[in-house]
């Protein structure tokens, strides 16, 4: 891989040429510094005066010289060319294993342990590495994702959409969360069927959760009372607990008092966890975090 000084020179020839002249005074100086051929520089000064419209240069005896237009030209370069090697090091620094940062999104029910674990278990191998982290419902996720906001999703229902691409990581089981003084709740495992009647907490709509409830209740026949809607484990668990309704809840949960969880029962009694990113190359860093999710998929099965 190239130096950062080599990448500045790639993106910046001409300017570099004006500021080394500007910094010399004499163009075979400059030259000299820089390694071309005096014919070589001139160009591209050339090149910068007939871009920018003005004269920056004046005949000095054998050679040229800058005028004031192109002196002042010369020191907003120079700035100029700072802020561009800054940039070069920074996305450097931050697409390297070593020390770069992961764009993150991921669901709210995989917040409290599961990516807490992957995050640690990362940075155990690349402990310089940095985090930027981002949770919310899995549609708003997906959105970040597209726009390049983020570099991966953890989400669930795993999208069949253009330009992403979607791998499965795990099947996490479902339960079934009831007040724990509800007639139902002695009972090992419960079906959607069993719940048919009761008022349900349910996540809001473009919550991965939500997507799969509703599949899961089309599967079974069942059209559900939706009395509360929530964004996140806790507020549904608790809605529960105070006698509200009754919910379906990835397992295994935090326990809550006032309420219990009981297994699905059915065709169907798990959601597809997975990892999506953009159908493209990763930055070294996101690539080397995906091959830790890959390779570590029971970390996200960690319950807070």
């Amino acid at each position: 891989m190239e130096d950062v000084d080599e990448v500045v020179r790639a993106l910046t020839g001409p300017l570099r040429v004006l500021v080394t002249v500007a910094e010399h005074g004499h163009v075979t100086r400059a030259a000299q510094e820089l390694g071309l051929g005096q014919p070589t520089v001139s160009r591209a000064l050339a090149r910068v005066q007939d871009a920018v419209g003005v004269p920056l240069l004046a005949p000095h005896g054998r050679g040229v010289r800058l005028t004031a237009a192109g002196r002042a030209l010369a020191e907003a370069a120079r700035r100029a060319l700072g802020e561009v090697e800054r940039g070069v090091r920074a996305v450097r620094e931050d697409d390297s294993p070593a020390t770069g940062r992961v764009a993150l999104g991921f669901l709210h029910t995989l917040g409290a342990a599961a990516v807490p674990a992957l995050v640690r278990a990362f940075r155990q191998e690349h402990p310089g590495a940095r985090f930027q982290l981002t949770q919310g419902a899995a549609g708003a996720l997906l959105e970040r994702l597209a726009a390049g906001d983020v570099d991966l999703v953890l989400t669930s229902p795993l999208p069949a959409a253009p330009g992403l691409r979607a791998r499965a990581l795990l099947e996490q089981p479902l339960t079934l969360c009831l007040p724990a003084e509800h007639p139902l709740a002695g009972r090992a495992h419960l079906a959607l069927a069993d719940v048919a009647g009761e008022p349900f907490v349910l996540f809001e709509h473009g919550y991965g959760l939500r997507e799969t409830a509703e599949a899961l209740f089309a599967e079974a026949g069942v059209h559900p009372a939706v009395a509360f809607e929530g964004q996140d484990a806790d507020t549904v668990r608790g809605l529960v607990a105070a006698g509200l309704g009754v919910a379906l809840l990835p397992a295994p949960g935090p326990a809550r008092a006032g309420a219990v969880e009981r297994p699905l029962r059915g065709p169907r009694t798990s959601r597809t966890l997975g990892v999506v990113h953009r159908d493209e190359e990763l930055p070294a860093v996101a690539a080397a975090f995906l091959d830790l999710v890959l390779a570590r998929p029971e970390l996200l099965s960690r319950s807070g």
